[in-house]
């Protein structure tokens, strides 16, 4: 039996697979914001959902990027008293199986580009707009290797020249859940002016384009709580208007199919590939 698990910003999800080609239950609490009891969560639901059966492998995604060796992050705004801690070791410690880690938006973007949005397609782009902003690249089925992972929110949209007049935007991870928060005092989801949303279309579409021209995808897969006030038909018709004359074509956009699941997907699929 696997244990699974997707540790993001806000929520933790884990959940169990007895077959591997399926999840089965899952558990969904806030994330901790300390590892230690982020550690111990695991633990107490891993022995609830597993119900007695031997857990054969664990496989998880963390809001943060990881070193080489998929043990520590080096970074993770969102879950800060996590980064730079031993948690591949913590895990290998506490179950005594083998451990697969990955960024959670890179294992969304394999759940989506195993069994989602992105199947049969041979190089998939995902960014997911949520908490925070992230992304990442899956080719032939498999996350694309990297030095320090992905980190497409960190991209520049902004860089003074005027293009988004009287926006606060820097970075495109500004269009994230907890910087419209900010910027509104209100939950995204409260934001009720259309003309908010199509301004941030036009800054994901500038973001969609540099996701494009340095990851030359066959689709972008869009997922993340926020994408479900973004209308993606204004993203496209953006995305075009500055490919206009580039190619003749572009890649098509589509939103995430597993929904809130496809962390756990892509920690499925991982685990399946050992």
């Amino acid at each position: 039996m696997l244990l699974l698990f997707d540790v993001g910003g806000t929520k933790m999800r884990v959940a169990v697979s007895r077959d591997g080609t399926a999840l089965d239950r899952t558990k969904i609490i806030a994330t901790p914001p300390a590892f230690s009891e982020g550690m111990a969560q695991i633990q107490v639901l891993a022995e609830e959902l597993a119900e007695g059966d031997a857990i054969t492998a664990v496989s998880g995604g963390l809001a943060g990027s990881f070193d080489r060796s998929h043990n520590t992050l080096l970074n993770g705004e969102n879950i800060s008293d996590w980064v730079g801690r031993p948690i591949r070791t913590a895990l290998e410690d506490m179950f005594r199986v083998p451990i697969f880690l990955e960024n959670d938006a890179a294992a969304a973007c394999l759940g989506e580009a195993v069994y989602g949005a992105g199947k049969d397609k041979e190089i998939v782009a995902y960014l997911t707009i949520s908490t925070g902003v992230g992304g990442a690249r899956v080719t032939q089925g498999r996350i694309d290797a990297s030095a320090m992972g992905f980190e497409p929110g960190d991209q520049i949209i902004d860089a003074g020249k005027g293009f988004i007049p009287a926006w606060p935007v820097y970075r495109l991870k500004d269009i994230s859940g907890k910087s419209l928060g900010k910027i509104f005092q209100k939950n995204p989801a409260q934001i009720a002016d259309a003309g908010v949303w199509e301004r941030v279309a036009d800054v994901l579409a500038i973001g969609v384009n540099n996701t494009i021209v340095y990851w030359s995808p066959d689709i972008i897969v869009i997922g993340g709580s926020v994408m479900d006030s973004i209308p993606l038909d204004c993203v496209e018709e953006r995305v075009r208007d500055i490919r206009k004359g580039l190619f003749p074509t572009s890649p098509p956009l589509a939103h995430a199919a597993l929904g809130d699941a496809g962390g756990l997907w892509g920690a499925l699929a991982r685990a399946r590939q050992m």
